[in-house]
This record gives structure tokens, sequence and C-alpha cells, in this order.
């Protein structure tokens, strides 16, 4: 009888991963819902309905550069995905036979059964690389009033205390291995670092709607040529569906095709922005509103009564509704809202 082959790297690495999740998960129970409520919370979506609103309160420059890196990092995080292959812990354990072999105390949770492919970690990667600019304009608001580096550094320390604190969150659901949440994490920071030095005109209404319709081409395209090319890229989807504990944590948004008409609708909202923005008088009497924080925390509530609205359970048209809410997103956030506080605003002064 022929021995059993010897494990690959790649094997090693995942076995590794495993067992680093079987350590989270053995934690203490309030730990668990701290890991819990971290995954939950700021997945990707987040950044376009929480993140980008609340960034309005530092600048209306600042959010909008949230959301531009965001979607270029979200459209690049799912190629990413479909060409690198990744597994998930919590189908690989199955596959694998690892859970054959040793008694593994782990149990999945409603936010594990993520769909795509687990290679890098869009939480880590899309987080990483949208906060960027907030991070630096934090840090550069503090130099204003203090010449101490310690200081400085205290929103960049914070920011990477929040990204391994994400990587450990995906560890523990069973969603991503050590090494993806670490690729992603690198990834995004140095994505978010690139896309802050060269940002766009956001005033380009024109640009944006290329932007829209290329990124959505351009994913069918490489979709296509791969499936062409005998590619199979949809083989996690399978795989999700087999080894979840309930089916019904397959959400539809953890699908890659949910990704780009996320993506493509900001897109489309920032041309739409872009083409009716606010006057150059408007502007200015926001600005005199020191910190603007009525503008976000409307945005805020605006964009999260939009989400929770129901969608149609047909497929095609669930995706076409996924698509017009984010593209609403940046108009009602970068030109309808403000407008209105303006506009109750002078009300309120008039005599």
């Amino acid at each position: 009888m022929k021995p059993p082959p010897e494990p690959s790297a790649m094997d090693a690495l995942h076995e590794a991963g495993i067992h680093a999740a079987v350590a989270l998960q053995a934690g203490p129970p309030w730990l668990e819902q701290f890991w819990l409520f971290l995954t939950s919370h700021l997945d990707p979506g987040s950044i376009y309905t929480i993140c980008f609103p609340l960034a309005r309160g530092l600048d209306e420059h600042v959010s909008m550069m949230v959301l531009w890196i965001a979607l270029v990092a979200e459209w690049l995080n799912v190629v990413l995905k479909w060409f690198l292959f990744g597994e998930r812990p919590y189908w690989w354990i199955h596959e694998s036979g690892l859970s054959s072999r040793e008694q593994l105390p782990l149990h999945q949770f409603p936010v594990t059964c993520e769909t795509g492919p687990g290679s890098p970690s869009g939480h880590c990667m899309i987080l990483g690389a949208a906060l960027w600019p907030i991070v630096t304009t934090l840090s550069t608001a503090v130099s204003r009033y203090t010449r101490s580096r310690l200081l400085r550094l205290i929103p960049f320390l914070a920011y990477i205390l929040l990204l391994v604190a994400m990587g450990l969150s995906r560890i523990f659901v069973l969603a991503h291995f050590p090494h993806q949440v670490v690729t992603g994490s690198l990834a995004g920071m140095a994505l978010g670092w690139g896309l802050q030095r060269w940002p766009p005109n956001f005033f380009k209404c024109r640009f944006f709607l290329v932007t829209a319709l290329g990124l959505l081409l351009g994913a069918l395209a490489l979709h296509g040529l791969a499936t062409a090319a005998g590619l199979d890229l949809d083989w996690s989807l399978r795989r999700a569906s087999a080894r979840c504990s309930d089916p019904s944590w397959l959400r539809p948004e953890t699908r890659p095709w949910a990704s780009l008409c996320r993506v493509s609708g900001s897109a489309l909202g920032l041309a739409l922005a872009a083409r009716h923005p606010l006057s150059r008088r408007a502007a200015r009497e926001l600005r005199g509103l020191e910190p603007p924080l009525g503008s976000a925390a409307l945005g805020l509530l605006a964009l999260d009564v939009l989400h929770k609205l129901p969608k149609s359970e047909d497929t095609a048209l669930w995706y076409l509704n996924v698509g017009a809410r984010y593209t609403l997103g940046p108009v009602l956030v970068g030109s309808l809202l403000p407008q209105l506080i303006l506009t109750l605003r002078r009300l309120r002064a008039a005599p």
C-alpha cells in the first residue's frame, strides 16, 4: 500500500490557519461577540453606507475619495479572487479531508458562508484602502496642533489595530486563512496610498460614466474570456452550497456579481453627482458649517433607510435593485441632502 502523499506547502499553510481559527474560537464568549460584530458591521458594503457619509463630517473631498478608492479596491478584489482561486476554511477542512483526520471543535456562523473565492480578503483589502484618506486627513489635522510625532501617528496606529482586528475576526468565522487577510490588508494599504496620490476630478461627469461602464464591461469580458479558456470561475458557489451548515446563510450580496453591481452603481452615482454639483455659493455656505456633522448624519440616516428597503426575489431584478441603490447613494450624500440642509437653514434664517 502506498503511503499518503506529502502535504504541499499551501496545504501546510491552510492547516496552520485552521489551527489558528481553533485557538480563536476557543476564546472567551465576549470576544466571540466582538469578532461577530466587527465582521458583520464593517463589511465592504458598510464602506459605502457608513464610512462614506460619515467622512463628510471631515471634508467633502475626503468622503468622495473614500467612495472612489473603495469601488476601485472592490473591483480589483473581485478580479483577484477570480484568478487566484483562494480556498475558504469552512469548506477546505472538508474538501481536504482534514475534518475526518482530526477532531476540530469548529463551528460556522451566519456570516461564515461567503460564496466567492477567498484570496485576498475583501473585508481587509477594501477597508484598508478606503480608510486611508480618512487616516491621513486625521493625522494632518493633528499635526496642526502639535509637533509630537507620536500624536500624529495615533490615527495610523488605530488604523493598523483595526485591520488586525478585522483580520482576526475573518479567521474566527472561518471565512479566511491568515495569509489571505495579510495579503488583503497589505494590498489595501498600498492601493489607498497610491490612489490618494492621484485623485480624480470629481466634477468630471464623463470620466465616471466611462469608469462605470468600463468596470462592468471589463469584468464581463474577463469572466467571458476565462470561461472560454476553460476556467471555471463559479467553482466557489458550488463549494459554498455544499459545505455551508445552513442554506439560509448563503447571502446573495456575497457573490462577486453583487460586488460588481455595487461598484458600477457607485461609479455611476459619482457621475450623476458630478453632473449636478452644488453651486459655488452653496459649497462655501456648507463649508461654513463647522463641522458639517448635520450633512453627515442625515446622509448616514438616508442611506440606512435606502438599503433596508425590501429587494425583489427575482435574480435579475435583485442585481438591478442593488445597482440602483448604490447609484443613488452618492447623489443623496453629495448633492441632494446638502442642498436640502442649506435650503432649510436659509428658510430658518429668513425674517
